[in-house]
């Protein structure tokens, strides 16, 4: 069946993005974000918000002149949405890449990279207009040889210091770009929102009623976990360093699909102060907004595996800009 509204070489919706990131990126059709992306849609990432297709077009470039093989590996699509309102993909991205060139992360080491990514973007008439975008930038900087918060410092310098430093992606600089849906209200959605609200209400308990025993859990870092220890000292350790942090659900999906495990995308946030010891050491009292996307399957003894994506680099920049 055609995609109502996008050229009909797509099959579905899951394909149009699959297909649109290898031509932009792998396939080095760079010019056809004039053609993909709206001329004024916002991308929001942790670091900062880009206004505009020809800003996402030289932000793609100096990526690929950085790091020239980089390849974008489709984990899965986690979508909903329909024509009218436009359609909301949850794109989690493998990504391999050498460090060959200088760029905004030094000088080239020729290090080979393995990051993961995920993109919210909203689509309709064969278009992305909206989008939100979380990279693991921790995972990147270590693989370099850096400390996440010895690169926010560095970051901040090479741009000029604390006063003309990008400031991070907060709400008071958003935008509206267009979508305003908040998910599908499937339950398998609903059963991964009330996980995550549980444990941000300091119920931590539910990680040892509600994931499977063996679960594996993927953090920020690039950093693997196994089972309910791992998974209890990640959230606590978060937890605690933004106690009191407002927590909220800004975009849910649930997906059950003939040959894959039933499975949920939760866009979400943190914002607060930083005043706990935890992931982040000392409290610096500093302001704090947490941007993040975390994706889940289920199997038969509960959540099986996750995946949990925020920029360590964007946190730490935020305390940093506060502490000096």
């Amino acid at each position: 069946m055609a995609l109502e509204g996008f050229d009909p070489r797509w099959k579905d919706f899951p394909d149009y993005i699959l297909g649109i990131t290898r031509e932009i990126w792998e396939d080095r059709g760079i010019a056809t974000l004039h053609h993909y992306y709206a001329p004024t849609m916002p991308v929001r990432s942790p670091g900062s918000i880009v206004l505009g297709n020809q800003n996402v077009i030289g932000a793609t470039m100096a990526t690929l002149a950085e790091f020239p093989d980089r390849q974008l590996l489709g984990e899965d699509v986690i979508w909903c949405g329909d024509p009218v309102g436009g359609f909301l993909s949850s794109h989690r991205i493998l990504s391999t890449a050498t460090h060959a060139r200088d760029g905004v992360y030094g000088a080239a080491t020729g290090k080979t990279l393995r990051y993961r990514v995920i993109a919210d973007c909203a689509a309709r008439n064969n278009q992305i207009f909206d989008e939100w975008l979380v990279r693991d930038q921790g995972a990147i900087v270590r693989q370099l040889g850096w400390d996440p918060k010895a690169y926010a410092a560095d970051l901040i310098a090479r741009e000029g210091g604390p006063e003309r430093a990008t400031r991070p992606f907060t709400p008071d600089m958003d935008v509206d770009g267009g979508y305003h849906g908040t998910g599908n209200g499937h339950p398998v959605g609903q059963r991964y929102a009330d996980i995550l609200s549980r444990i941000m209400g300091a119920d931590i308990a539910t990680v040892a009623r509600d994931y499977d025993r063996a679960a594996q859990v993927e953090m920020p870092g690039g950093v693997t976990g196994h089972g309910w220890s791992d998974t209890d000292r990640f959230w606590m350790s978060l937890r605690a360093a933004l106690p009191n942090a407002r927590f909220e659900l800004h975009h849910v999906i649930g997906l059950e699909e003939t040959g894959f495990a039933p499975r949920a995308a939760i866009r979400w946030s943190l914002t607060g102060r930083h005043e706990g010891w935890g992931m982040f050491g000392a409290p610096t009292g500093a302001d704090v907004h947490v941007m993040a996307i975390s994706h889940a399957e289920f199997g038969p003894w509960g959540l099986r595996r996750e995946w949990i994506l925020f920029d360590e680099t964007a946190i730490w920049k935020q305390i940093l800009l506060k502490t000096g």
